[in-house]
């Protein structure tokens, strides 16, 4: 999940996305190259036994050892946490490029290969203008997502990654494009969508590999979710058992404190583009599987 520019939804997208398929039965890893470490917020583990700040990925990168995820964030979700540590993988990496060394870009790949078998799906989760992390992560990705906004910045950093994806296949030549999401959206806003279809077409060489489904714009429950580190779908259920406006009111409690009634839109939101990710999946991951059956027989 890749953007240069920040805040179009990288991380909800991740989080959300990884929620909706562990609660469904798949099993999914989470990979957090972001020094800001928001997923910690979105699934409810910063500051604590399980938050190492990015220590066990940096000394996984260092000493070439295998990755250890924090396991069962949420059943079936593992994760292997970001944080302020990875400040320091960055100067890390330029010291070995500066010796020339463009395989240096594998390590990731490396040291997620001897854990992501069990996984069903292995999401992820770039940083924003950090173009030596977003390479570690091309280089070890078979699909790349890129989450936009409907305004110029997005698709900037759209064309950005565009750049950084070209130079990856010369060491990653199985990755490809699956498609970008539209975030924070006008959930009727038909006119803008087609406008946004038509720029992310042009940003890709006049095809639009834009997901019909998108997420909806709905704030209240963006910040509910992070101040409680719960995912759309949690905040659905929960909205669901709170009770009426009115009978807060009329057995004094009051109204302060609600969730916003918009996350079960937003939870529907997620459930959609987690449909069509499988659905893409499938449709071009299932042929390669199969032509790899019959050369093998």
């Amino acid at each position: 999940m890749v953007n240069d520019k920040g805040g179009v939804g990288k991380t909800s997208l991740v989080a959300n996305l990884a929620g909706q398929l562990a609660a469904s039965g798949y099993r999914c890893l989470l990979i957090d190259l972001n020094r800001q470490a928001n997923l910690a917020d979105d699934l409810g583990y910063r500051d604590d036994q399980r938050d190492d700040q990015g220590t066990g990925l940096l000394m996984s990168v260092i000493a070439g050892a295998a990755l250890e995820p924090v396991t069962d964030v949420r059943p079936g979700l593992d994760v292997v946490p970001g944080g302020a540590r990875l400040a320091d993988l960055v100067p890390l990496m330029v010291s070995r490029l500066q010796e020339r060394d463009r395989e240096a870009f594998r390590v990731l790949a490396d040291i997620l290969a001897p854990v992501a078998e069990p996984y069903d799906v292995v999401f992820i989760d770039c940083p924003p203008e950090s173009p030596i992390l977003t390479d570690l992560a091309l280089t070890a990705a078979r699909w790349v997502v890129m989450p936009t906004k409907s305004d110029a910045g997005g698709l900037v950093g759209m064309r950005l990654v565009g750049e950084r994806f070209a130079l990856a296949r010369e060491l990653n030549p199985d990755l490809g494009l699956l498609g970008s999401v539209l975030f924070a959206t006008g959930s009727r806003s038909v006119q803008v969508h087609a406008e946004d279809r038509g720029a992310v077409a042009n940003a890709f060489g006049g095809r639009s590999p834009l997901f019909a489904a998108s997420i909806r714009h709905a704030e209240r429950s963006a910040q509910d979710a992070r101040r409680l580190g719960k995912l759309a779908h949690e905040l659905e259920v929960e909205v669901a058992a709170q009770p009426a406006w009115w009978t807060a009111l009329r057995d004094g409690t009051g109204t302060g404190g609600r969730l916003s009634t918009t996350a079960a839109g937003v939870a529907g939101d997620y459930r959609d583009v987690a449909v069509e990710l499988l659905t893409l999946l499938r449709t071009v991951e299932e042929p390669a599987a199969k032509t790899r059956a019959e050369a093998t027989r």
